[in-house]
C-alpha cells in the first residue's frame, strides 16, 4: 500500500528500503502500532501495521491536496523507520520475557536494511545473538514455506494432496524433529 502510494513497483520493499536510504528517517513522526500500555496489557507480542499504513496513506493525501511539496524518501525512511522500530523492540521484549537468547529473522522482510542494522543494535546490547540469511536469500514467505514442505517430503514424510486447505496456523516444529 505504501510502494503504491509513492509510485513504486510491486514488490514494495525493496523498492522503499532503497529509497529510504537518502531520505530522513525523523522527517515525519508516524505511529507505532500496539505500543501504548493500554495496547501492551492486551497485544504485548502482537504486531499491527495497518495503522501505520493508514496514517501515511492520510499524511501523503493531506500533503497532496495542501499542494505541499514533500521529499518521498522522507516518508519511505519514516515509515521503514517506524517499522523497524516496532518489530525491533516487540522482538526484544519477547527475547526477554522467554528468556532467549538467539533470535531468527526470515521472510522477505529480513532483506531489509534499517530492519537488519536495528535489529542487530538493540540485540547485541541486550547479549542476543541474531541468525539471519543473507539479503539474497530472503524470500517471501510462500517460497520459504515451499522449500519447508520439500524438506519435510524428503526427510520421508508423505506430501499432502494438491487439494488441502491452507492452514497457517499448523505446527511445524515437530515436523523436522
Amino acid at each position: 500500500k505504501v510502494a503504491r502510494l509513492l509510485g513504486l513497483p510491486f514488490p514494495g520493499g525493496p523498492h522503499i528500503d532503497k529509497q529510504a536510504r537518502s531520505g530522513n528517517s525523523v522527517a515525519i513522526d508516524f505511529p507505532r502500532g500496539l505500543t501504548n500500555r493500554r495496547d501492551l496489557e492486551r497485544h504485548r507480542f502482537d504486531f499491527s501495521f495497518s495503522g501505520l499504513k493508514t496514517a501515511v496513506s492520510r499524511w501523503v493525501e493531506t500533503e497532496r491536496r495542501a499542494g505541499r511539496p514533500f521529499a518521498e524518501a522522507d516518508v519511505a525512511a519514516s515509515f521503514q523507520e517506524a517499522v523497524a522500530d516496532v518489530l525491533t523492540a516487540k522482538a526484544m521484549d519477547m527475547c526477554e520475557h522467554f528468556d532467549l537468547d538467539t533470535i531468527v529473522l526470515g521472510g522477505g522482510v529480513a532483506a531489509n536494511s534499517r530492519l537488519r542494522g536495528l535489529l542487530a543494535e538493540r540485540a547485541e546490547s541486550r547479549g542476543v545473538t541474531v541468525r539471519r540469511p543473507r539479503p539474497g536469500l530472503c524470500t517471501d514467505n510462500g517460497a520459504m514455506m515451499a522449500a519447508l514442505g520439500a524438506e519435510v517430503v524428503r526427510r520421508g514424510h508423505r506430501p499432502s494432496s494438491l487439494d488441502i486447505g491452507a492452514n497457517s496456523g499448523l505446527p511445524i516444529s515437530t515436523v523436522l524433529v
